[in-house]
């Protein structure tokens, strides 16, 4: 298996693809609750990514917006997942897609040159013109344009999902 790539090698591929970005480098952010504090004022959707597999080893990115509140619980059926799913580990996460946890981001597909991860775009967050990603790493915010991330995903060979992915409804989250 080859090297991860690096923010350097993302940005020449994202520019091979003639695709612009814009990236801002900010002190690392591990959480939703880091970046809402630490990266600025960047407009577009801001991104939550969850790395996740079931029973028998299906990897599943599932990329949504920064607030969204997952269902894990009923996420599996319109994925198509053979059963629940959980997330999947550290070593999993750098030996797929190259990145460690709080990197993870919608550009890590570009280390999966195996197409093991299934990309899964939630569609609210598509619904933004811009949409913000780490570049493989969690000092910087890259932001880059909706049509423009789905090239850039067609052009790793993964073809994404666009979906409306379920959320937890709020009586959930007090029960």
């Amino acid at each position: 298996m080859s090297a991860p790539l690096s923010s350097q090698d993302l940005f020449a591929r994202l520019a091979e693809l003639g695709i612009e970005t814009r990236t801002v480098e900010h002190p690392p952010l591990f959480t939703v609750e880091d970046s809402q504090a630490l990266r600025g004022d960047i407009p577009g959707g801001h991104t939550k990514n969850l790395f996740l597999k079931d029973k028998k080893g299906n990897l599943f990115l599932v990329v949504v917006e920064e607030e969204a509140r997952v269902d894990l619980k009923s996420l599996h059926g319109p994925l198509g997942a053979a059963s629940r799913l959980s997330f999947g580990s550290a070593e999993l996460l750098e030996e797929v897609l190259g990145v460690k946890p709080g990197a993870v981001t919608a550009f890590g597909p570009v280390n999966d040159t195996q197409g093991r991860v299934t990309v899964v775009l939630d569609a609210e967050l598509m619904a933004h013109a811009e949409i913000n990603c780490h570049p493989l790493v969690n000092t910087a915010t890259t932001t880059i344009r909706s049509d423009d991330l789905l090239r850039f995903l067609r052009a790793t060979g993964h073809e994404p999902r666009v979906m409306a992915v379920p959320r937890r409804s709020e009586a959930a989250d007090e029960a």
